[in-house]
Formats: C-alpha cells, structure tokens, sequence
C-alpha cells in the first residue's frame, strides 16, 4: 500500500461537482456512497487524474476543471436526429428525459431527449457535463483499498 495517488493507483474518494453557478451537479457525499476509481484505466480525464496524483488518504482538494479536462466540448456530431418511429416500443419520450440507445457496437449510450418537433425526435449524445468548467471538492479516504479477500492466508 502506498502513501500517496499514483498513477496506477485506485482510490476511494468523496467528491462533489459544481456547476459555474455554485449548483451541486453531483456529490458522493449526498448518499454517503464514496467512489472507487481506477486510475490509468481510461475511466477518468488527463486533468482529473493530474489533481489526484501525490494526494494523500484523509488529505481534501479543491480544483476547477476546463471543459477539455474535465467532460469535453459539446460536440455538434453528438446530436442525432430519429423518426417518432424509432421510439415505437420505447414509448413516447419527454424532453429532458435520459434514454439508453444500442450502439453501433451494441453498447447502450445514454441520450438526452432535447426537442420534439412533429416526426422528430432530437437526441444529445454528448456527456450532460459537456461544454462546462467544472468545480471540484475530493477528499481521499482510502488509496488502494482492500475490496474482498481473494485468498484466504491460514495462520499456522
């Protein structure tokens, strides 16, 4: 076990995002749930893991992030447009609703019904934390944390 992130590491953080107008876009700390977080793995932004490298368990952090290091620019190309007739056994959507879509490869993306206008259905594919600077408030509990016994060590 280690003493501080590295860039390997997996760490058990609390965090909050905010939003540019101090709203709370998301915290751990609401339901008392911390998260897990591999680093190295692809999971997290270059600039995210930048902030946590050398942090020490019990040590909190402050950051904001740029959109380009945090969730990325809003993408135009994101946006897909459907018939009414795609949405058939879905049911009828709402906007602002959040939607799973079977991918080219088949895996679910979420989309964010944006707008409906007669047949069409406008859909964003795009992070809904995308094209924002974001704040960030980490607090480190565990580096590496033992998640299960794997092997069992008798004692002779």
């Amino acid at each position: 076990m280690t003493d501080s992130v590295q860039r390997n590491s997996a760490v058990l953080v609390h965090f909050t995002l905010k939003l540019a107008d101090g709203s709370t876009a998301e915290s751990t700390r609401n339901n008392g749930k911390p998260a897990l977080f591999s680093l190295g793995d692809g999971s997290l932004s270059e600039g995210l893991e930048a902030e946590l490298l050398g942090l020490k368990v019990g040590e909190k952090k402050a950051f904001s992030l740029e959109p380009e290091s945090a969730f990325g620019h809003t993408s135009p190309d994101l946006i897909q447009y459907f018939s009414r007739r795609d949405f058939t056994q879905a049911g009828e959507p709402e906007i602002g609703a959040i939607m799973l879509f079977s991918g080219m490869d088949s895996n679910e993306m979420p989309g964010v019904i944006r707008e409906i206008s007669g047949d069409s259905i406008t859909v964003d594919f795009n992070h809904p934390l995308a094209g924002q600077i974001i704040h960030f408030d980490v607090e480190v509990l565990e580096i590496d944390p033992v998640l299960e016994a794997t092997n069992a060590n008798p004692v002779g």
